[in-house]
């Protein structure tokens, strides 16, 4: 029998794993609800652009990511956290994650695309986070 680090068993952590949204998670929602809330119409997940950015507001050529700081590697403390059991996979995980992100904003950026990118952390400062949208799409 091998040595386990993870505290649960292979079939429960699946199930957890399955859990962890992609779309529609909290942070993108409260960034939709400020959004509509300025006036902005937009279109969710385009697959015909690179990356299939979160929200994409085509009349002003922006795409916006949503990120969570674990999973995209953001410079903050939750972001710059490594789990203790695993850590290779998770650490390689996240540069792939970092480096597919790069990939896509500079498409983005080359076909003539705003590219903003929005991190969980900054969700906390909802009247900064509203201000910076505003600003983003030219409603100040």
């Amino acid at each position: 029998m091998s040595a386990r680090t993870d505290v649960f068993e292979p079939a429960v952590r699946s199930a957890v794993m399955r859990r962890v949204k992609g779309r529609d998670t909290g942070p993108e929602m409260k960034v939709r609800r400020l959004l509509w809330a300025l006036g902005a119409r937009y279109r969710l997940h385009r697959k015909d652009l690179p990356g299939s950015p979160d929200v994409v507001i085509a009349g002003r050529r922006l795409a916006i990511f949503v990120h969570g700081c674990f999973w995209h590697g953001h410079d903050c403390t939750r972001g710059a956290r490594t789990p203790k059991s695993n850590t290779a996979y998770w650490t390689a995980k996240v540069a792939r994650n970092r480096a597919r992100d790069a990939t896509a904003a500079q498409a983005l950026t080359d076909d003539g695309w705003r590219v903003e990118t929005i991190w969980e952390c900054e969700m906390k400062d909802e009247a900064a986070l509203r201000a910076r949208l505003a600003g983003v799409i030219g409603r100040r």
